[in-house]
């Protein structure tokens, strides 16, 4: 199954001022979210933030705001997102969920697993989700994997919204993405 993105939904989860800095590699995960907010952005795929708690644990980091101008941020206070009931009916609509975002083994797995629960394809963007140990973050990889998820990485994300070589969309996006030195 290939994530289309006519069909898909970027979910960036919990990714903010105050937890991130507990998490591993705090400064390559939000280098990492950043380039796929990019493709997401150059690509067309809407965008959807959510944020767990904000008035404890702050807001969404700028910077990828910034990256998705017209994305939808929703709070809550579960750590699923569909436990939260705070899903837009855009992302709900669409039948293939890509997620990113922190903690991989609390908030990003339980909601790739209700997700998975209603019936959606749901991909995880591996090299864009993070916990505090790498052992959690291990362990929710092969948790999600064994649900039904779909393990993926950013490149892949890239390639499959794109579909095809040769246009003028891809030579752009192969140069703003894949020449040079990446996060």
């Amino acid at each position: 199954m290939l994530m289309d993105r006519e069909q898909a939904t970027l979910l960036v989860v919990d990714i903010q001022e105050k937890l991130l800095p507990a998490v591993e590699d705090a400064a390559g995960l939000m280098a990492r979210t950043r380039w796929l907010l990019g493709v997401a952005q150059a690509t067309g795929l809407p965008v959807v933030f959510s944020e767990q708690y904000p008035q404890g644990l702050g807001p969404t980091m700028a910077v990828l705001l910034e990256a998705a101008p017209h994305a939808t941020v929703v709070e809550k206070k579960h750590f699923s997102c569909l436990a939260a009931d705070c899903l837009p009916e855009m992302l709900l609509e669409r039948d293939q969920v890509i997620v990113c975002g922190m903690e991989a083994h609390v908030c990003v797995l339980q909601t790739v697993l209700e997700l998975l629960a209603v019936g959606k394809a749901v991909f995880v963007v591996e090299d864009a989700i993070s916990s505090r140990r790498g052992s959690d973050r291990l362990a929710a990889i092969a948790r999600m994997r064994a649900a039904g998820a779909v393990i993926v990485t950013r490149e892949m994300v890239l390639f499959e919204m794109l579909r095809t070589a040769g246009t003028p969309q891809f030579k752009l996006l192969s140069q703003q993405f894949l020449l040079g030195e990446q996060p």
